[in-house]
């Protein structure tokens, strides 16, 4: 009899072509997984994720879920897995779920954090691992920038070109920016996102933060429903896909909120609108 196994997995994405398997001669993080999962439950394995992440971009608490009809212990989903997996990608927990759990479309709502490294050296150690810029970021007017995106809107301006969503209508329910120590975290959450929905805010958000933008540009923006109009967008290395919510009757475990290196104190540097 089939089981459904729900994992949750971390990744360094530096080395892959995203998560999604592609046609041609790539490497993504799904591929990886879908053989290590193969080799030990010894039969071809699919699996489908909470939110597909882009090229070069990281996760701290991905879910996946597959089916299976052999017989494992859940710690041979972990330990056996990882035993197969590359050093850059790691299940960090399984579980059993009902029939009617769905990684995708099952969940609440989705969490990212993008992390800038804002120092006048770049670090090499962490090179593919944040955003480094030399500019001094005013984190008060990143966060009041942001406060326009909050709520139900027409996200034009903030998808790339080739995203192939059919609707730009997404929902963030919070987004907030903030100082930790080096580092300034853009934290959002949402209901969905579009394709480089988080690297066009951090885009924006980065040039108000520099002066280069008035707080209302981010606005402007956003009302535009025109992708020429946004600017830049940001590096993926800073983006890490940190939650994905879930009824709590499935009981996914909860972990801490990632990216690992981040401070557990945040700094918040920043002014809030009442």
């Amino acid at each position: 009899m089939s089981k459904k196994i729900a994992l949750v997995v971390e990744y360094n994405g530096s080395n892959y072509k995203g998560w999604q398997s592609q046609k041609g001669r790539v490497i993504t993080v799904q591929d990886c997984i879908e053989t290590a999962l193969s080799k030990i439950a010894n039969h071809p394995v699919s699996v489908v994720c909470s939110g597909r992440t882009d090229s070069g971009v990281h996760a701290c608490y991905q879910v996946i879920h597959f089916e299976s009809c052999s017989e494992r212990a859940l710690k041979a989903w972990v330990l056996g897995v990882n035993s197969q997996l590359p050093e850059d990608i790691s299940v960090v927990s399984a579980k059993e779920v009902t029939d009617d759990f769905h990684a995708r479309f099952g969940a609440i709502s989705r969490r990212y954090r993008y992390v800038i490294y804002s120092t006048r050296i770049r670090s090499a150690l962490m090179s593919k691992e944040v955003t480094w810029t030399h500019k001094p970021l005013d984190v008060n007017l990143m966060n009041l920038a942001a406060e326009c995106l909050k709520g139900t809107h027409d996200f034009t301006s903030y998808r790339a070109v080739g995203c192939q969503a059919h609707s730009p209508i997404r929902t963030i329910h919070n987004i907030e920016v903030y100082k930790a120590n080096s580092y300034i975290v853009i934290d959002v959450r949402a209901n969905a996102f579009l394709h480089h929905m988080i690297r066009n805010f951090a885009g924006v958000l980065m040039s108000i933060g520099a002066g280069e933008q008035p707080v209302e540009w981010a606005k402007h923006v956003l009302d535009a429903k025109d992708r020429t109009v946004a600017g830049i967008t940001a590096p993926p290395d800073g983006l890490y896909f940190v939650h994905a919510e879930y009824p709590k009757s499935y009981g996914i475990p909860q972990g801490p909120d990632g990216p690992h290196f981040l401070p557990t104190h945040k700094e918040k540097n920043y002014v809030t609108s009442s």
